[in-house]
């Protein structure tokens, strides 16, 4: 919700597509920045601790966001550094949330799946926030957006606490931080598997996951509608994910994800070729169930062949690798779609993303060909 209404009031008040790329930059390059020593603070520290406290300070960041609107005392660059400040945290939290998701699952063996139960939750949120940011914008305002998820983090703050986790015990650590970064990325060099994966999605997080960026360039101008309409097409491909993830949840043990990764993402390059020049909203919403059921591979299969391959003790220092390149290459992607848009328009630029999605496919299909289509087990755990 807070995203949704974030983008809309962006939007409402410049008018430039460029502007809500730098507001998608604002929001995700500082994860792009600090993410790296968000793994090693998870893999040197008590990663429930750490997550815990990363919430409380975005509840701190939702309030400010809310009063800052409710009283009606804001410009736009209040919004981007409140946007920054979010992306900070969020450097932190990714590693540390992901990781210990591996923590959580006692037999080691359900762990794909309860990586696509914690992204159902996820694309659950992506499906119903939007569609309910969309109608509190138009009868209410972004303030109660801002405040609804503000209360939100009281409902977070307790589970965590109700949590009840093995005992943490306190790993020695001979190296610096420094030595530590040093040590994940050479882990990556030496495991081209993984490496690859993440070079995947950062090509995905900067040419095409951006899409979302333009969507109320498609909501106000294209579908001459409002704040429902946006929340209504951010749903859609929420939707979608959704769907994706049930797909996935319902995949027999075994079955090669990397081959799925290949398919989802051609189907995530035809959504969006679909989707940019429509102009009938019921077939707009359509492609965008679709796009959304290709996009939501791009993250939830890297996330569980990372969490399901990478060994224990690089766990959270990989999953930073994996942070940065789904938060770092979006903000830059999100400049480089708005600054696009404005010379050659919204619907061709969304076609441009589209076309991207399938040259990368066919380029890793390529690079992974042997284990695309010939591997049939995931490697085992470690």
């Amino acid at each position: 919700m807070q995203r949704t209404s974030v983008y809309w009031l962006v939007y409402i008040q410049t008018q430039s597509t460029f502007m809500l790329g730098l507001t998608v930059f604002a929001a995700q390059f500082p994860s792009f920045l600090f993410s790296l020593l968000g793994g090693v603070v998870s893999d040197r520290y008590n990663r429930y601790r750490v997550l815990l406290l990363t919430q409380v300070l975005s509840m701190i960041q939702a309030t400010l966001l809310t009063v800052l609107i409710l009283f009606n005392q804001y410009s736009v660059w209040q919004i981007l550094v409140l946007n920054v400040l979010l992306g900070v945290i969020n450097a932190f939290d990714v590693p540390a949330r992901q990781a210990m998701v591996y923590d959580m699952v006692d037999e080691k063996e359900d762990l794909s799946n309860a990586i696509a139960l914690n992204s159902s939750m996820v694309n659950l949120a992506r499906l119903l926030g939007p569609a309910i940011a969309g109608i509190v914008l138009e009868m209410y305002g972004a303030g109660i957006c801002f405040m609804i998820n503000t209360l939100s983090f009281a409902a977070v703050i307790l589970s965590l606490l109700l949590m009840r986790l093995p005992k943490y015990i306190p790993q020695v650590h001979t190296k610096k931080v420094l030595g530590e970064l040093k040590e994940g990325f050479t882990y990556l060099k030496q495991t081209p598997s993984i490496g690859f994966i993440i070079l995947f999605l950062a090509c995905a997080s900067l040419l095409v996951l951006p899409f979302t960026t333009l969507l109320p360039v498609y909501a106000k101008v294209i579908f001459k509608g409002n704040a429902a309409i946006f929340g209504y097409l951010n749903s859609a491909i929420g939707l979608g994910a959704v769907s994706g993830t049930i797909f996935l949840a319902s995949l027999k043990p075994g079955i090669n994800l990397k081959r799925i990764l290949f398919i989802n993402t051609l189907i995530f390059g035809a959504g969006l070729i679909l989707f940019s020049h429509i102009n009938n909203l019921p077939l707009a919403l359509l492609f965008a169930v679709i796009t959304g059921f290709g996009m939501m591979s791009q993250v939830t299969i890297s996330n569980t062949i990372l969490q399901t391959t990478v060994s224990l003790e690089m766990r959270g220092r990989v999953i930073s690798y994996f942070a940065m390149a789904f938060f770092g290459m979006q903000p830059l992607g999100g400049l480089l779609v708005g600054s696009v848009s404005h010379y050659i328009g919204t619907p061709n630029t969304i076609l441009a993303e589209g076309v991207a999605a399938l040259l990368i496919a066919l380029l890793f299909s390529f690079i992974l060909r042997k284990d695309i289509f010939k591997r049939k087990e995931i490697e085992p755990l470690r």
